[in-house]
């Protein structure tokens, strides 16, 4: 059974439980091709877990005619791997918490298209049709260094720079409208995609340009939300014995494959804010409301009921030797310490949405979604780049008990979070080993504070207080508002010796 066969093996991956696109594919890759109204850049796990595969529950409901062109990110090498080489078709494996497994064809990508492939991409949006360019890139995609720009628009290798370039191109050719929509799991992320594309486009110099994308390119804000864990060993030896010949031995340096395996629970809230008409993307769940309420959503998921969960239980489970998410809800000490950072300091400060109970939500998260046994997420995965994670997962829960008592000294739980990470800075799990830092781009800056640090040591706040006064990282200054003293004396406890992260956890919980 090969991906770029199915049509003609149809019949036996239906006898494997496969479920198999029915619409005329040819006819909707010409239509996408020649017509576009949606291209997507992004062509990761998530992408072909959420958004590709919504897209291909439209197509098969007949509620649209045309797929998704996507391009790829700031990597090409996917795009002839891991799309052309399988026709831009690949397995969906939809894992759910009662054991039941949804395998499924996905067919909706109309097209696969490399970021330097201009020409092409130029094509695309000088389309009328065009009414949607969307993002999932990572929060980190959006960082663009001060040379980039500076050397823009002369030198446009930078990824922004080009994505600018093409709607240089569309304004020239039209000034058609187009909305950017940005899915990227960031705080106001349509907000950050347009700061991002302003500061290339003020190098243009011209004031149309700058017209058109103040009047008619939008940038609604959205909340997304879907566990996408990297391709599992698991998955691949169920794929092989179904007969799958197009599994590739898994790299643990790589994310990709002919498959991708995600969890069942997916939520995306879009501000209703389209430039080129809206998109009808309500007809598979996708929810349209109004910028406040959005705003709510996230707040409500990032700052409380879901990510800080997630943050706590990456760092711990990296301390405690854990490899996946759902056995560190087995751990007793991490079941209850991530009820506890929900539950008593989250949900006293949540933001109610209305339209997504925040304890319904919280109850699903703790109770369905993270002891799934069949998602194969791990937290090594969950905590990279957490110094990025940690502002906004924490920081803001801070700032309304701030606004609420005017004092931070009654939290545990969180500061518990925050002296773990320090901990973890140091390398050492808590047998006394040493483990392998998830990348982070303030490692090399951060590390040399607590790699030097042995079990045993006590560290000095002092020696550290650069880090504990930094309200980039933590939200807020912890010195200034009474955190600093209670965060140190936790991470001294934990270095103590074998076993005392474990001892300490007990002891708070």
């Amino acid at each position: 059974m090969k991906l770029v066969n199915v049509e003609k093996e149809k019949e036996l991956w239906l006898e494997k439980g496969y479920e198999v696109y029915s619409y005329d594919r040819e006819k909707m890759i010409k239509n996408t091709r020649k017509h576009p109204e949606w291209v997507h850049f992004g062509s990761g796990n998530l992408f072909r877990a959420y958004q590709a595969a919504f897209c291909d529950k439209l197509l098969e409901e007949g509620i649209n005619d045309k797929g998704v062109i996507v391009v790829s990110g700031r990597s090409s090498g996917s795009i002839d791997t891991y799309y052309r080489d399988f026709n831009d078709l690949y397995i969906s494996i939809v894992l759910k918490a009662d054991g039941q497994v949804e395998k499924k064809v996905v067919g909706s990508i109309g097209e696969s298209v490399k970021i330097e492939e201009m020409d092409r991409l130029k094509e695309i949006f000088l389309e009328p049709s065009l009414k949607v360019a969307s993002f999932t890139i990572t929060e980190k995609g959006y960082k663009v260094s001060a040379k980039e720009v500076e050397d823009y628009p002369d030198t446009d290798a930078s990824y922004f720079g080009k994505i600018t370039k093409l709607l240089y191109e569309r304004y020239k050719a039209g000034a058609y409208p187009l909305t950017m929509s940005s899915h990227d799991n960031c705080s106001h992320n349509g907000d950050v995609l347009k700061t991002t594309i302003k500061a290339f486009a003020d190098k243009i110099g011209d004031e149309g340009f700058d017209n058109y994308l103040e009047e008619k390119v939008s940038f609604p804000i959205a909340m997304i939300d879907k566990i996408t864990p990297r391709p599992d060993a698991r998955i691949a030896k169920m794929l092989k014995e179904d007969g799958v010949e197009d599994v590739d031995e898994l790299d643990p340096n790589y994310y990709m494959n002919c498959f991708v395996n995600s969890e069942e629970s997916e939520y995306l809230v879009i501000e209703d804010d389209f430039a080129n008409g809206r998109p009808s993307w309500d007809k598979a769940g996708i929810i349209f409301t109004d910028r406040e309420t959005v705003d709510k959503v996230e707040k409500m998921k990032v700052g409380t009921c879901l990510n800080p969960v997630h943050t706590a239980l990456a760092i711990y489970g990296c301390l405690l030797d854990h490899h996946l998410i759902c056995e560190e809800m087995k751990d007793e000490d991490l079941s209850v310490l991530a009820r506890r950072i929900g539950y008593e300091e989250g949900l006293p400060v949540v933001i109610d949405p209305k339209i997504i109970d925040p304890k319904d939500f919280l109850d699903t998260v703790i109770e369905v979604r993270l002891p799934n046994p069949y998602m194969p997420d791990a937290p090594q995965r969950i905590a990279m780049d957490t110094s990025q994670k940690l502002p906004v997962r924490f920081g803001e829960t801070l700032k309304a008990y701030l606004k609420k008592l005017k004092d931070l000294k009654q939290l545990v739980y969180i500061p518990l979070v925050y002296a773990g990470w320090l901990r973890y800075l140091t390398g050492i799990n808590d047998k006394g080993e040493r483990f392998e830092l998830p990348s982070d781009p303030l490692l090399e800056e951060l590390a040399p504070y607590m790699n030097k640090y042995s079990l045993g040591d006590k560290v000095d706040k002092k020696d550290i207080l650069d880090i504990l006064r930094n309200d980039k990282i933590f939200g807020v200054d912890l010195e200034e508002h009474g955190l600093a003293d209670k965060v140190v004396a936790y991470l001294n406890e934990e270095l103590e010796g074998i076993g005392a992260v474990r001892r300490t956890l007990r002891k708070y919980l």
